[in-house]
């Protein structure tokens, strides 16, 4: 045996002159290790498709709830025709017009107006003591509790800042009293205007 010789090996693992033992590493790691990355690498794309299949379902569901409620969203009945032909019009509401400010003529001018535009003219003159010279706003209309649910919002688009106010009559007139801010009625187109959507009515809203 030489004296190279690792204690323990012989035969063939012998040193003499030049030859040397191979010392290789066992192939079994390799194997585990390669093993061990193809089964991470097979599990990875197992989960990924398995998320893309929930994914697809869950939004194939999604979209389904979606356009199920998108269908039974139904719009709200309109307003009937009876109820939009329950404001009268400016020929059927009959206005006396009263002055409680200081300066004289407007009553009879604002009458004059009124006609012209439509409406009936009642009585003309200066407010009574109860109201004279204690209208503060542009004007006051007064009528029976029947005039709010229809003749004031009529008469109304015919002056802007208007107040309102019921009494014991139970007649279908309705007095215009003409307040200390009053300076002239609405422009006629104005006015025409504001008839107009207050007879038109309002889109229903949506309800699901």
């Amino acid at each position: 045996m030489s004296m190279l010789t690792p204690p323990g090996m012989g035969g063939k693992y012998r040193i003499t002159g030049d030859v040397y033992p191979r010392m290789r590493r066992p192939h079994r790691r390799r194997r585990i290790v390669l093993a061990s990355a193809a089964a991470v690498v097979v599990l990875g794309a197992a989960g990924w498709g398995t998320l893309q299949l929930v994914d697809v379902f869950s939004g194939d569901e999604t979209r389904k709830t979606a356009a199920g409620k998108q269908a039974d969203c139904k719009p709200a009945p309109a307003p009937s025709a009876e109820a939009a032909a329950t404001l009268p019009k400016p020929a059927q509401v009959t206005v006396n017009v009263y002055n409680a400010t200081p300066r004289s003529g407007l009553a009879k001018a604002t009458a004059d107006e009124l006609k012209k535009r439509g409406f009936a003219i009642g009585k003309i003159g200066n407010a009574p003591a109860a109201y004279d010279k204690k209208v503060k706003g542009a004007g006051l209309l007064l009528g029976a509790p029947t005039a709010a649910k229809g003749a004031f919002a009529v008469l109304g688009t015919q002056l802007a800042g208007t107040t309102t106010k019921v009494d014991t009559r139970t007649t279908a007139d309705v007095d215009l009293i003409i307040g200390t801010a009053f300076k002239a009625l609405s422009p006629k187109a104005t006015a025409d205007a504001a008839l107009v959507a207050l007879n038109k009515p309002k889109p229903a809203p949506t309800r699901c």
